[in-house]
């Protein structure tokens, strides 16, 4: 195997099975754990849906955050796939679409296997929420790989405006791929930068980006085998980009910290 990490367009010529091939369930004594995410952050409304597997257990999940600090979410109804959202849970109704085209990717090493994320962002997504005509940008998040058995990461997306109009998003972690280079990124009109190491403040913010929540996703499980520690607050944020800004004139997304053992 090639030394790692590796980034960008050098990750295809890795000779590992990545997505959209199929990938074994094993690798040694490790299970993969796959799974596809997208965050649509607006200051009306921001949401999240995601539908993931961890070895042959399948996972799926929904939220809608509101800026009174309302919640809702459920876990049925949940088709995700390369552009598109539908979920049909009781009363709620989601109908999302968005073009994905290049986005970043990385190859990490991880305990004695090797993790893969490829994130696109900024997405101008567009569709209707409970019957209501919705549209914000958004971040997807494909990650698969053969995780260690304890697992911790600190992470926060999110898009936005910079105080001279700048379309910005971006993608921050401390705790997996964060060697050199890292999935650390920020984009600024389209412009894809690789910012250094970004400190985590807890929850409260990272870098010099201030973090103020709505609403959180939480979850605390213990299943013996699975154990696992989840918060993701949804929020907006202020202050200035890594690697040289710019200064947010809005920022909506999430913080997210995840202890598992899987």
């Amino acid at each position: 195997m090639a030394e790692l990490p590796v980034r960008g367009a050098a990750v295809r010529e890795l000779d590992l099975a990545l997505p959209p091939r199929r990938l074994q369930l094993f690798r040694g004594r490790r299970p993969l754990k796959q799974w596809r995410y997208i965050g649509v952050y607006g200051p009306e409304l921001m949401l999240c849906a995601g539908v993931a597997r961890i070895g042959p257990l399948p996972r799926r999940w929904w939220a809608i955050a509101y800026p009174d600090g309302t919640l809702r979410e459920g876990s049925d109804g949940i088709e995700l796939k390369a552009g598109s959202l539908s979920v049909r849970d009781g009363e709620r109704e989601i109908s999302l679409l968005w073009q994905e085209e290049a986005g970043m990717e990385i190859v990490s090493p991880h305990g004695g296997e090797w993790i893969w994320t490829r994130k696109f962002a900024p997405l101008a997504v567009s569709g209707f929420v409970d019957g209501e005509p919705f549209a914000a940008d958004g971040l997807v998040d494909e990650s698969a790989g053969y995780h260690a058995r304890s697992t911790a990461w600190h992470w926060s997306a999110g898009v936005g405006r910079g105080v001279g109009g700048e379309r910005v998003a971006w993608n921050l972690v401390a705790g997996v791929h964060d060697g050199d280079p890292s999935e650390n990124t920020v984009w600024i009109d389209g412009e894809e930068r690789q910012p250094g190491p970004v400190p985590f403040h807890g929850l409260e913010g990272v870098g010099d980006l201030r973090f103020s929540a709505w609403a959180s996703r939480d979850e605390d499980s213990n299943l013996l085998i699975f154990r696992n520690s989840y918060r993701q607050p949804f929020g907006t944020f202020e202050g200035e980009l890594p690697g040289g800004g710019p200064r947010l004139a809005e920022g909506h997304g999430v913080m997210e910290w995840h202890d598992v053992r899987w």
